[in-house]
């Protein structure tokens, strides 16, 4: 399969606003947790990649207080500039193709960027190369093929319809060249990368408000697409987000797994 270029769900679109207020809402309880675990405090020096919104960075920027640093890069800023002011410093920056803006960092955290960045490998080397030693690198991605269904519990014409749309968008993905199983992979990467005492742990939400938000705005966002592709009609959109919106639907995310480590 030729891979398309251009990164499917673009901060400049409409819905991205959205989809960040989701992703805060489920996944932001246990980036917290995970950092918290890390031993974050003042005085920490932090790069934050592929930063989105502006809930981890905001947060980011209370732990480590007006001696800390946080550094909040994206290969498209738009949404996370209101974010800048110290101690936060705002950056477009992509780590698959540039250098570590700074090094030294105490924490290094990435959520849902690695599985879309061509070059992953390049990628996970800057973020180490950027530790100190001693930092720590958390890096919770998505393993789409590990949990493939948007409805686990497959008992109607809804829920069939809402699984044929996830495979859809999983399908645009993969075209784009992201990796589908990259969540998985996490824990041998770090140690690979020569990073110790690593662990790991997957969260999995099946249903909430929140999951339900998050797929009405992806599918609006890639719904041209969709349809381009030839792997819906703005019918079944249209049918999949009235369903949707009716909350009646159990609507699971792929596995976020979260590997982290120390230099």
């Amino acid at each position: 399969m030729t891979q398309i270029d251009g990164y499917l769900l673009a901060n400049r679109q409409s819905e991205a606003a959205q989809r960040f207020d989701a992703f805060a809402t489920v996944f932001d309880p246990t980036t917290f947790r995970h950092i918290e675990r890390l031993g974050i405090g003042s005085g920490w020096r932090c790069w934050e990649v592929g930063a989105g919104g502006t809930s981890v960075v905001s947060w980011l920027a209370k732990k480590v207080g007006p001696t800390g640093r946080v550094i909040a890069t994206d290969i498209d800023t738009s949404w996370a500039a209101s974010a800048a002011r110290p101690p936060v410093e705002v950056r477009v920056h992509d780590v698959g193709a540039e250098e570590p803006p700074w090094e030294g960092f105490d924490l290094v955290h990435a959520r849902l960027v690695l599985v879309h960045v061509p070059d992953r490998e390049r990628a996970l080397r800057s973020m180490v190369k950027a530790l100190r030693p001693g930092g720590r690198l958390l890096l919770e991605d998505a393993d789409p093929a590990l949990q493939p269904l948007l409805c686990p519990d497959e008992y109607g014409p809804e829920q069939q319809l809402a699984n044929r749309l996830r495979q859809g968008f999983r399908t645009l993905l993969a075209e784009r060249g992201a990796d589908l199983a990259y969540g998985r992979k996490l824990p041998r990467l770090l140690r690979e990368a020569g990073l110790r005492e690593v662990e790991a742990e997957a969260y999995f939400p099946v249903t909430s408000p929140a999951c339900a938000a998050l797929e009405s705005a992806t599918i609006r966002q890639i719904r041209d697409r969709l349809v381009a592709a030839g792997l819906a009609t703005h019918e079944d959109i249209d049918r999949h987000l009235t369903n949707v919106a009716s909350g009646t639907m159990d609507l699971a995310t792929a596995p976020m797994i979260s590997a982290w480590g120390r230099k």
